[in-house]
């Protein structure tokens, strides 16, 4: 007795993956993941006859049990880790919707924690830009935020200002994170949002998890997070206990980071823009002979190099 995941052989579908359960003469589903590991995943019934003849198996996972209880089908897989999991029919928003958790998610969908439901700083409605690449992207239930997607250069959700990105949220789920981390990706990613006045990483999990998690050393990840909030202090990467907490961090901080930006383009508008930081010594050096001014090899530049330097720049 074994439960099967093949690849989905529609590619319009937006559910990759087909579940195979053995009870009776075989239960199928089309669904978007291999296992219940971080969220619960939803499940489309279909027919018997929608299995392939000859499927792509994605995993083989040998089953001790797999019985129906009621409104559930529990199954128990033969392995030490990750081997309980309920298929739960229910019924949502009117229609009757299946769900595969695991103990962890389902513990996940009820947090224990009420959530606010008060406007974040105030404000009447918040404009969030979500990346056209986005899946199962955040829809802020319960909160006053209208959604608009499309590409972004950066980050997963995002404010505006006058037409212009002024903060933007990464998210991860605790795969994703350990993936773009030991990949190099997350570093990239990083970088690109170090070009916007505000970013955060918000992650779907609890940090205690990345020293549970099995496909990678836990103090190599720890020690690459380590890593990279010294390089990019200014950028905060947030552990959140669930999808459900990391969403409403999200809105609460960009909301935050909205108002801080309109308050920020006041104070510009009244006391000008702030001073441009110099840049290092050799950078100021070398713009000067570009420019054809006589500087020394070494030592300090004269004043008039560094004032010239600053008119240059507007100050």
């Amino acid at each position: 007795m074994e439960l099967v995941i093949a690849r989905n052989p529609d590619p319009d579908s937006s559910l990759p993956y087909l579940l195979l359960l053995p009870l009776g003469d075989g239960l199928v589903f089309r669904t978007k993941g291999t296992w219940p590991r971080t969220s619960a995943l939803y499940c489309h019934p279909v027919t018997l006859d929608e299995w392939p003849a000859e499927p792509d198996v994605v995993e083989r996972v040998p089953l001790r049990a797999c019985a129906r209880r009621g409104a559930a089908i529990d199954v128990v897989a033969d392995r030490a880790r990750e081997h309980r999991s309920q298929v739960v029919f229910t019924v949502a928003r009117g229609r009757e919707m299946v769900f595969w958790q695991s103990p962890r998610t389902r513990k996940q969908a009820r947090p224990n924690v009420r959530l606010p439901t008060a406007r974040a700083a105030g404000i009447v409605e918040l404009d969030v830009v979500v990346d056209a690449h986005e899946r199962y992207a955040y829809s802020f239930p319960g909160q006053q935020v209208r959604t608009t997607k499309r590409a972004l250069a950066c980050g997963d959700y995002a404010v505006e200002l006058d037409g212009k990105v002024v903060a933007a949220v990464e998210r991860k789920s605790l795969t994703d994170l350990v993936s773009s981390l030991t990949s190099g990706r997350l570093r990239f990613a990083l970088t690109e949002l170090a070009t916007l006045g505000r970013a955060a990483v918000v992650v779907e999990d609890r940090y205690p998890a990345i020293f549970k998690q099995e496909w990678a050393q836990p103090a190599t990840v720890a020690d690459g997070l380590a890593e990279l909030q010294v390089r990019w202090p200014t950028i905060p990467i947030v552990f959140c206990d669930n999808r459900k907490t990391a969403e409403e961090w999200t809105y609460r901080w960009l909301a935050a980071a909205h108002a801080w930006a309109s308050e920020e383009q006041a104070a510009v508008a009244r006391i000008g823009p702030a001073a441009v930081e110099l840049p290092s010594t050799s950078e100021v050096r070398a713009w000067a002979r570009e420019q054809g001014l006589a500087v020394s090899d070494r030592g300090r530049l004269r004043p008039e190099i560094t004032q010239a330097w600053r008119t240059a720049q507007g100050q």
